[in-house]
């Protein structure tokens, strides 16, 4: 299986956070899957250690580092990764919304890949999307 990793799950993993589920675990270390990250991570870390650094504790330079050295490989932002976002639709069953654009574009990216999407994100089921797998 080909798993593109949402961004959280990428911070949990490489510090081995105990918020890491099982089933995510299980998929990051298992030999036969392809595991992935997105520059869109990158982007979204090095915006957030910029505003709160004390939140986000490393730096985008060091979240690649960590990435690389975990063997996950990395997706560039490519224009085609862009068109899935206009066929994108939040559904959800209660009255909540959704405005992440780093999530929306890390749905369109694994759409438009063919990856499956790992996240706990409780609002990115609600896009109902083939290539969204919640742990």
């Amino acid at each position: 299986m080909k798993v593109l990793l949402d961004t959280h799950i990428i911070l949990w993993a490489i510090s081995d956070d105990i918020r890491l589920s099982n089933k995510a675990r299980e998929i990051i270390l298992d030999k036969t899957n392809d595991i992935f990250y997105s520059t869109i991570s990158v982007w979204e870390i090095m915006i957030k250690h910029m505003i709160k650094p004390d939140q986000i504790y490393i730096s985008a330079e060091e979240l690649v580092s960590y990435c690389s050295d975990m063997g996950y490989q990395n997706i560039p932002i490519l224009n085609r990764h862009i068109k899935p976002l206009e066929t994108l639709v939040f559904n959800p069953d209660k009255q909540i919304e959704h405005n992440d654009p780093f999530d929306r574009l890390l749905i369109a990216q694994a759409k438009s890949e063919e990856k499956y999407l790992i996240t706990s994100d409780t609002k990115i089921p609600y896009y109902h999307e083939k290539y969204v797998i919640s742990v």
